[in-house]
């Protein structure tokens, strides 16, 4: 593999200044930030006036934990536009991620807001090994899911020449990387194991491919899958974190240098470790829940943001910024699947909108030939029902509301194990 290191004089100076000067910035930001969202956004309003704080509360960093928590419930309730902090046309762009009550989480940008994604996801790229003038390869999805324009944008601003190929046709993935020879490629950990086997499939030797960094994100992934992909394409391959509520993708990223957890650009988003248990904070290094209060954003401020996701908090190396460590699993029951967020609630709506269904199920994760594969479970409602039909009714219904394919076995009447206590229903399969 290439040294790819970035050249120290390309960085931006807040990604090695001091860490005085950088909580000195932070504390700026974030007093403009809550009364920005106190001032505008009225959830934000009550919520800090129900737990007596007010945005002046804020004195130093470690005053932000008296104020709130914001949670995704919050942001369904508020569904489509009661959580922007400006009016609807001055928003630039809409993005949204589906969730567990059938609304979508909507999340809204200025342009400002744009600029500072794209200065984010670029510093990121730059992180990775790219550089101006670069081609990357870009098989994350386009549309409302936020991976393939945030990357975009950030390719944008860096200055990079883009393929925005999405994701999907397999065998084209790998035509256009032999044909364009990119240097870099964005995709998600699980569908860069489907594109090595299509190498293989065509007989092509992916080490002989131009490919030098792959930035892989939208899902969790192994250091083991990582030794896997670099070996097979004598290529590096780092991790991008971000998500739809906090920006996107470019919150984190892992450095090409290091490759020892990501760099958070605190400069934008300002991040704690609590205890997913009691909500209190823990100490840096000690493993908890990420919370995120963003610095800087102005159409969809964000206070106490609970991501669910559990890591720890490490001190700066490549950047003097601070780490996390790689994502170790949820506090929740969200299953990630291919990049999308699938929770057992939404496959629950979709049956109980499936005639002759009755509502029990389990849902079944394996991982047969690298990608991760779901099967549902579920049951007829009575003996009468054409089950094969109501399977097929209930696939596309999954199809059309979440955005994945999966496999459905309907069985007889009773066919689905019952539990006496809480129901049981995620079998997770895959060879970890």
């Amino acid at each position: 593999m290439k040294n790819l290191t970035p050249d120290r004089t390309t960085l931006d100076p807040i990604e090695i200044a001091s860490r005085d000067e950088i909580e000195a910035l932070q504390l700026k930001r974030m007093q403009w930030s809550l009364a920005h969202a106190y001032a505008n956004v009225p959830h934000y309003r009550t919520a800090f006036d129900s737990a007596g704080v007010h945005p002046d509360d804020l004195k130093s960093l470690a005053d932000l934990a008296k104020f709130p928590f914001t949670t995704k419930q919050d942001l369904r309730d508020n569904y489509p536009f009661g959580m922007f902090a400006v009016p609807r046309n001055q928003v630039a762009r809409i993005h949204a991620s589906s969730g567990t009550t059938g609304q979508p989480t909507v999340v809204g940008y200025t342009e400002n807001d744009l600029k500072h994604w794209g200065t984010v996801v670029a510093r990121s790229l730059r992180a990775a090994g790219m550089q101006p003038g670069d081609l990357l390869h870009n098989a994350y999805g386009y549309g409302l899911f936020t991976g393939g324009l945030g990357i975009h944008l950030g390719a944008d601003a860096l200055g990079l020449t883009t393929i925005p190929i999405s994701g999907g046709m397999t065998p084209r993935q790998v035509r256009l990387i032999t044909d364009f020879q990119p240097k870099g490629i964005t995709v998600t950990p699980s569908y860069a194991l489907s594109i090595l086997d299509e190498y293989n499939v065509q007989g092509i030797d992916p080490r002989d491919s131009s490919l030098q960094v792959g930035i892989f994100g939208a899902e969790p992934w192994t250091n083991a899958m990582r030794r896997e992909i670099e070996d097979a394409f004598d290529m590096h391959a780092v991790d991008i974190y971000g998500l739809s509520e906090v920006i996107g993708p470019g919150v984190s990223m892992e450095c090409v240098e290091t490759k020892d957890g990501l760099h958070i650009w605190e400069d934008h988003f300002f991040p704690e470790i609590i205890n997913p248990e009691t909500g209190a904070s823990v100490a840096d290094g000690e493993l908890g829940e990420l919370v995120f209060t963003s610095l800087t954003k102005e159409a969809f401020p964000i206070i106490r943001y609970r991501t669910r996701d559990l890591t720890r908090l490490l001190p700066g190396t490549a950047r003097s910024m601070r780490r996390m460590e790689k994502v170790t699993g949820r506090s929740d029951d969200m299953i990630i699947l291919r990049g999308v967020n699938v929770f057992p609630t939404q496959i629950e709506e979709a049956i109980m909108a499936t005639p002759g269904l009755a509502p029990h199920f389990q849902i079944e994760l394996t991982r047969p030939e690298r990608m991760d594969q779901m099967r549902v479970l579920c049951e007829a409602a009575d003996s009468s029902a054409d089950r094969d039909a109501a399977g097929q009714a209930l696939a596309a219904q999954i199809k059309q509301t979440i955005g994945i394919s999966v496999r459905v076995d309907v069985a007889k009447v009773g066919g689905v194990a019952r539990s006496e206590g809480k129901a049981v229903r995620i079998l997770d399969r895959r060879d970890r």
